[in-house]
Parts: C-alpha cells; structure tokens; sequence
C-alpha cells in the first residue's frame, strides 16, 4: 500500500501515511545512513581462486564430471551456470568445490562460495577471507523489480534470476543490501528456511518498520528453497501472503496466546 501512496499521491500524503503506521520516513533516508558515512566507500573486489575452471564455456574438462553431476542432481541448468557464471576447483585451497561468484554492480568479482561436491565432506562450506556485507551479484539486480531474498546461493539460484542471499545470520540495518532495498523501495519476497522463525521476524520486524512492501513464501516441508525444484518454488512464490504491519502484529501476538 506505501508503494501506491509513493508513486501517486503527494509528498505530505506519503507523510500523513507514515505517520498513521508508524513507519520511518524514507524521505530521510540519507540522513539515516550516510551522515555518519565516509564520503566515498571503496567496493570490496577479490580474485577467485587460481585453480578456478568456468563451466559456462563452450567445453568443459574431465574433471568438472563430478561438479556438474552434483549441480545436475541439485536441478541446476546450463542456463543457471551461464548466468551465475559458476564453475569449480579440481585442486588447492578450494579443491572439489563448485564456485558461485559474485559480481558487484561494476562488474568485479567481491565474493564466492565454494560448496563442496560430497556431501560428506567435513566442510560443505570454505568461503574467502572477505566481508560478507555486499549485494551479492549485484551486477544481476533489478532493484525496481520483486526481490527474493533466501539465506544460500543455491536457494537464490533456485528461486529465479531476481533474487539475492543473506549470506549471514540475518539482515541488518547498516548492511549494503538493507540500505539498497529502502533506498529503491524493492518489493521483498521473504524465502527464507522453515526452521528460521526468530532470523525470520526480525527481518519481518525491519523490512515493515521502513515500509516495504512484502511477502512471506511458505517453504514449509523442505530444508530450504535449495531442496524445492524451480516450478515448486514458483508455485509458492506465486501463493506467497502479503505481510501487511497490522496484520503481522496481530498474528504474532496470537502465537504467544
């Protein structure tokens, strides 16, 4: 509804709204975040892995066989290793790991995953030695588009093209991705674990508190978003409930009756 009211009432009306939900007035925005701010704020930029082998060539080795059948097995397409430009490690630091880069708005590489192709590995996860407070492929974000925000790369890749990881515990207030979100007034859909209640409320608690307009998908009966396939996601997607400030307040009161 703060959408509507933005885009076509007026200034004072938008005001007048804010101040009947209690929201923060996003007009300062600015003030909020940058004040306190460095004038410029350099964009983190790392290197991959020197062992690092696209798979979004026209060939591929003998030793991606491994990585591309734990991608194939996790329902992940060449149409989603070209556009998330993923690859692997057969060696070094990161050996038997399919790589998920990140692309910052610029182009240049700020962050990579690197998930283990065994599942029994003792460590499914080694990630760089690098902030994890970036948009993650923001390069890829349409910030004028619905958003879904998932907690992993492989929830986010499963979720469509238009979506981004926490890659964190939760969302916070000073985080670049948060302070992109208000700034474009992003439309949210919330696909986060079905086991992350309390992660999951005060994001809920933050994204309403600056007025954004969201939705909670139900990932109930899956680990995560990872675990669904493309068309199961887009089927919850679609049915996801619109989380409105009053009504989400009532129904978290109702569940501590």
């Amino acid at each position: 509804m703060r959408r509507i009211v933005r885009r076509f009432g007026t200034f004072k009306q938008l005001q007048h709204w804010d101040e009947l939900t209690n929201r923060v007035d996003i007009g300062q925005f600015e003030n909020l975040f940058y004040e306190k701010s460095p004038a410029v704020v350099e964009e983190q930029i790392i290197k991959l892995p020197e062992e690092f082998k696209s798979l979004a060539n026209g060939s591929t080795p003998f030793t991606a066989l491994f990585a591309l059948k734990y991608l194939t097995k996790r329902d992940i397409s060449k149409e989603d290793i070209l556009h998330w430009k993923i690859g692997y490690c057969d060696s070094g630091k990161y050996a038997n790991r399919i790589i998920i880069p990140s692309f910052n708005r610029e182009g240049y590489v700020n962050y990579f995953i690197a998930r283990s192709y065994y599942d029994n590995a003792s460590w499914r996860y080694k990630n760089p030695p690098a902030s994890r407070d970036i948009c993650f492929n923001e390069l890829y974000i349409d910030w004028d588009a619905d958003l879904v925000i998932t907690e992993g790369a492989i929830d986010a890749i499963k979720a469509g093209p238009n979506s981004v990881p926490l890659l964190g515990s939760t969302l916070r207030e000073n985080s670049r991705l948060f302070q992109k979100i208000v700034k474009h007034d992003t439309p949210i859909y919330l696909a986060l674990d079905a086991d992350a209640n309390k992660k999951e409320i005060k994001i809920i608690n933050l994204l309403l508190k600056y007025g954004i307009e969201l939705y909670k998908v139900d990932t109930t009966g899956y680990d995560d978003v990872g675990a669904m396939t493309k068309e199961k996601f887009k089927q919850r997607k679609e049915k996801a409930t619109f989380i409105a400030h009053g009504d989400y307040l009532l129904r978290k009161a109702l569940m501590h009756i």
